[in-house]
């Protein structure tokens, strides 16, 4: 058998195996856990390739555990059968279950950055009493992450998303130029030409040199470096005189602990897309879901009161039309 790093496997698969043995067919099980019989297979096969060795074989028109899969089953069940009682059998959420409840939440990097700490503080102070474990996701991952149930919900922006899913705007994010005013030579306005010749560090989830300026605008900026995600962009920054087009509130938390930073807006007219959250229509009905739901659009209502408070404070700023 290979050996197995416990971090890198992904214990959703335990489960899946679990119902597949108590189901007796891939369908089955797939009804049960509310995915497609692929998507069921595919976490079989993920399984076996990471035991070494084969868990399933065929029987009449259902399968059956091997040796090994019935050892792995009975190690695997103990554990997981609370969870999979208030997944299938409906448990209230006062139970004893709901106490260990682990709830896998798939977050792009920023959303990690707005949505984390205040969440845990609600959760810390009304409940429920949940484990969070972060999925990383962006737009091109997150449907085939929550269709397969590697997470339960999601926020991110996203395209088009596989039956079964839900999806609701919390609100709608912009764009500022950060930078060091210390070593960057900005001014106090920034116009397209300065700033498509300015040295920029850009976030490209395709490993690229382009962005978000260079996909909406075809503009091409003088891109010195591309990062994958918002992790470093303050430490790119500060002491450089490097420029970089950020959301909003990305930025806001970047310069919470880098107070030297700056802004300025974007010379483009670059209106955000809608931060959505995302979940799996089959867990509507969860108590436990609901509650996070209700933390998050909380945590989101705040924001978007901010983002309208802005822009009614940059209209007021206009000069009168004369007509």
């Amino acid at each position: 058998m290979n050996a197995i790093d416990g971090r890198d496997l992904d214990l959703n698969l335990l489960r899946v195996l679990v119902a597949v043995a108590d189901a007796g067919s891939v369908t089955a099980a797939a009804s049960r856990l509310y995915l497609t019989q692929s998507a069921v297979s595919a976490a079989l096969k993920r399984l076996t390739t990471a035991v070494g060795a084969p868990l399933l074989v065929k029987e009449g028109r259902g399968v059956a555990l091997t040796s090994r899969g019935r050892r792995l089953v009975d190690r695997a069940r103990p554990h997981l059968d609370a969870l999979v009682r208030a997944a299938l059998d409906g448990a209230e959420v006062g139970s004893s279950a709901s106490a260990t409840r682990v709830v896998r939440l798939g977050l792009s990097d920023s959303a990690e950055s707005w949505l984390l700490a205040p969440l845990l503080a609600r959760l810390a102070k009304s409940g429920p009493a949940v484990r969070i474990v972060v999925v990383p996701v962006q737009f091109r991952t997150v449907g085939e992450a929550l269709a397969r149930g590697q997470v339960e919900l999601a926020i991110t922006v996203a395209d088009e998303l596989p039956a079964g899913l839900t999806r609701r705007a919390l609100f709608h994010g912009d764009f500022v130029c950060l930078f060091d005013p210390r070593v960057a030579e900005i001014g106090r306005t920034l116009d397209r030409a300065r700033y498509l010749a300015h040295e920029h560090v850009i976030v490209s989830y395709n490993g690229d040199l382009r962005g978000v300026i260079e996909d909406r605008f075809g503009a091409s900026r003088n891109v010195r470096v591309s990062v994958p995600t918002f992790t470093s962009i303050g430490a790119i920054v500060e002491g450089s005189a490097l420029l970089a087009t950020v959301p909003r509130l990305v930025a806001a938390d970047i310069r919470r602990t880098r107070p030297a930073l700056a802004t300025r807006p974007v010379p483009f007219p670059l209106e955000g897309s809608a931060i959505e959250l995302l979940g799996r229509a089959a867990l509507a009905d969860d108590e436990v879901i609901q509650a996070l739901v209700a933390h998050i659009d909380a945590i989101a209502s705040c924001i978007a009161r901010e983002a309208d408070g802005r822009a009614r404070q940059k209209a007021s700023k206009r000069p009168p039309v004369r007509r």
